[in-house]
This record gives C-alpha cells, structure tokens and sequence, in this order.
C-alpha cells in the first residue's frame, strides 16, 4: 500500500485485480456475467419461496433471506468494480465507506443465517416432535429481526469509528474493493480502538456463529448414530447436506484467504482468493439448494412455466382488445 501527503481531501484507490486493459475487458465480462447468474439464481429461489404455499416453512423462510443477502453481498462489491473498469475511475472515498458499512451487515447476516439453518435443521433431526413448536414462524422472523437488528449497530459503529481516522490525501489500496482489515491498515492516525472493536466484532459474527454451527452437527450426528435404520439416518442426514456443503465452501474460501494473506503476504492474493467468497459462493448457493431439492425445483417450474404462458399469451391478448372494437362497428 502506499501512502502520500496528508493534506486535502482524502481518496482510497482501489487496484483492482490487474492494470492490463485487456485483462480487465475479461475481468469486466467475466464477473458481469457472474454477477447476473447470481442475481437472477437468487431471484428465482426468493419468488419461489415467496409464492408457493408449501414452502413456507422455516427451512425456507431461512434461505429466502440468504437469497436476498446474497444479493446485496455481490452487489456491494461487484457494481462498483465494473464501473470503475469502464469509467477507469478508482477515487472511491465516500463509496468505500459504504461498502465497508453493507459488507460487514451482508456479511454477519450470512453467518447468522447460515447458524440458524443448521439450528434449524437440529431441531428437526434432534428433537422431531417438538418441531412444530419450536420452530414456528414467528419465533424464525423474531431471529431473524435480532440478527438484523445485530448486525446493523455493529456495522454503525464501525464506520462511525472509521470516519474518526485520518487518511493520506492519496491511499492505494490493492484489492478490487474497501474491506475493513484493509483500510485500517491505510490509516495514519490510530487504530487500536477500531482494531479492538474489530476483534469483538469477529467474535460475534464468526466464532459464535462456528461454534453454533459445529455444536448442531455434533449433536445431529450423535442422533444419527443412534438410529437403527440406514435408510432413515440417510434420508434425516440429506435434508441438511445442502446447508453443509455451503457452510463449507462459505467458512473453507473465508479462512483459506485469511490464512493465506497472513502466510503469504502477498498483494495480490488476497484479491485473487477474496473473489472466492464474495462472488463464487452467492453464485452457487442457488444451484445448491436447487439442483438436488425437488421442493424447490418443483416450484421454480411452475413458476417459469407460467411466465413463459403468460409472456406467449400477453399479444394475442392486446391483438384482441384492439380487434374488439373494431368487430362492434361492423
């Protein structure tokens, strides 16, 4: 990173993942088109979910509001980046802080939304009867509001406490977008309370949220183990093999760009391995959830079936209309 004078008005410039141009039309088509896969994917599972009466279950009122904060994860980073491609602009002072302050909510959603599915399926698998009871809708959307309500303090302050720093007039920052840990590192006046408060924060929307996730599966698989029956401890154990493999691409790719920038300190890495989770993860979590779920791949037929019927029927319609008059003066 480097750093000039400190007088003026503060920049962060973004680097980006390459300075060749040609590189960069790739990049551009590349993460478009990514980008639109994950929006449209995402989309698709939110108006499933939404429409269909038979998913209105809590599993599924769970992975809708992943669907949705999917969406505002890759669009945090990724709009931004493309438009700094074609506009060759990388001045983003007040854009960063507002990257900064949705990454940290989009990104502490993720982790409690991902705990409260394997919470989720826990109950389920654990403890059956008391399902209906314990996992009623309202008690999912209170969850879900506290995390929310969590999430957007802790992200308020951080940038509150951010916007205390000083910056060099000119701070090159070599990523394709403002990540916390990043812009800390720019700064040149002290940081020890927002490193501080950055550790608390880690703690609340990644160790409590693992150790939830890791205690639900401990006690999932010890009441799998107890079944006598193969084909019900199969059938029990794929209802949440969905939600684990995307824990584990999400927690794999999030530690493997930690470590990997601590190990290796390149400049170039962590951009390169941040790509991982913050554009292939949201793009894959709908093919996840749907290529082997038939609940939802069931409706998502439907669904297109009918906008495809009503999109085929919509000019025969208006053809229609606008003869009917016509017929009438005859």
């Amino acid at each position: 990173m480097h750093v000039t004078n400190q007088t003026g008005r503060s920049q962060f410039l973004l680097l980006g993942l390459s300075e060749d141009p040609k590189v960069q039309s790739i990049l551009f088509v590349l993460f478009l088109s990514m980008y639109l896969v994950t929006v449209l994917g995402n989309l698709l599972i939110i108006l499933a979910t939404t429409c269909d009466s038979h998913l209105h279950t809590p599993m599924y009122f769970f992975l809708c509001h992943l669907s949705f904060v999917d969406i505002g994860f890759i669009s945090t980073s990724v709009p931004t980046m493309l438009v700094n491609i074609l506009a060759q602009v990388k001045d983003i002072y007040t854009e960063c802080l507002t990257q900064v302050y949705f990454f940290i909510i989009f990104v502490g959603m993720d982790n409690f939304l991902l705990t409260l599915m394997a919470y989720d399926s826990f109950v389920a698998i654990c403890h059956p009867l008391k399902y209906t009871l314990i996992m009623n809708l309202q008690f999912c959307g209170l969850l879900v509001l506290i995390s929310w309500l969590i999430i957007l303090c802790a992200s308020l302050a951080h940038i509150l406490l951010m916007m205390q720093l000083n910056f060099s007039t000119s701070t090159e920052i070599p990523h394709f977008f403002c990540e916390l840990a990043q812009v800390l590192k720019v700064a040149n006046s002290e940081t020890l309370i927002n490193n501080i408060f950055l550790y608390v924060t880690l703690v609340l929307m990644v160790v409590f949220p693992v150790c939830g996730i890791l205690f639900s599966y401990f006690e999932i698989v010890s009441s799998l183990m107890r079944m006598s029956s193969t084909a019900n401890r199969y059938k029990a154990f794929s209802t949440c093999l969905s939600h684990l493999c995307v824990v584990s691409l999400f927690y794999g790719t999030g530690f493997g760009v930690y470590f990997n920038s601590e190990v290796t300190h390149s400049s170039q890495g962590k951009p390169v391995a941040s790509v991982m989770y913050t554009m292939v993860i949201p793009m894959l979590n709908p093919f996840i959830y749907c290529l082997r779920n038939k609940d939802v791949t069931g409706p998502l037929e439907r669904l297109l079936g009918r906008t495809a019927c009503c999109l085929s029927w919509t000019p025969d319609f208006r053809t229609k209309r606008m003869l009917q008059p016509l017929r009438q003066m005859l």
